[in-house]
């Protein structure tokens, strides 16, 4: 049931350090919720020869670059090679991959980022499972929270689905490229190898190998 919005035809699990609490769940937004106590278990089982533990419940790898006016808030994990750029906000309950760009004034909350994804620019993700080779253009982000504050629901092929939940931004497949200045409304799911034109309003699941450019105009890939 609601296959398409399954972890294993979303995500390739390779692709982060998260594999086995996402395996672990049928559906992405099961995943949200227990990311803050997969980060105190996974923390401590990374080796400290490739992590350093800074503060409270913060790991970071030797090999990321970390600029000094970023800001850090634990329970986090970021990954092998992965860049934090000035003026970033990670709020806590994140894991961001290896070989990931966390950009200026982009902030992150109760996220996954899995490798080689890029939020570069002006970027909020929170509530969110981002895959792997995911990119947000610039001043792109996901809205977690209904304007009426009632649970989110998720849009699928005529039907309700129900996440049981008050916060959830957007879930995007591998290779999901998502336009300048695009809104992802709570409860977005975006198949693999997906663009969603810039300044687009996006809401409900969109599927994989698609190019959105409105809810009334999404066209398969050539």
């Amino acid at each position: 049931m609601y296959d398409e919005l399954k972890n294993k035809n979303l995500f390739n699990l390779d692709e982060t350090i998260a594999s086995s609490l996402i395996d672990s769940k049928d559906y992405p937004w099961e995943v949200l919720p227990e990311i803050a106590e997969y980060i105190l278990f996974l923390g401590q089982k990374l080796d400290p020869e490739e992590y350093e533990k800074r503060g409270e419940n913060i790991w970071i790898a030797k090999s990321a670059t970390i600029a000094d006016f970023a800001t850090i808030s634990g329970p986090c994990i970021i990954g092998k090679k992965t860049e934090v750029r000035p003026g970033a906000f990670i709020r806590g309950n994140a894991i961001v991959g290896e070989n990931c760009v966390v950009g200026n004034s982009t902030e992150l909350k109760n996220v996954i980022l899995f490798n080689n994804v890029q939020v570069p620019h002006y970027n909020y993700v929170g509530d969110s499972i981002l895959g792997f080779k995911s990119h947000m253009g610039a001043g792109s982000i996901t809205s977690n929270v209904k304007s009426d504050k009632t649970l989110v629901n998720i849009y699928y092929k005529g039907e309700r689905v129900h996440t049981g939940l008050k916060k959830m931004g957007a879930i995007l497949g591998n290779y999901v490229e998502v336009g300048c200045n695009s809104v992802l409304n709570p409860g977005t799911v975006i198949g693999s190898n997906t663009n969603i034109y810039p300044l687009s309003s996006v809401r409900g699941f969109i599927p994989k190998g698609v190019i959105f450019k409105s809810r009334d105009n999404v066209v398969a890939k050539n």
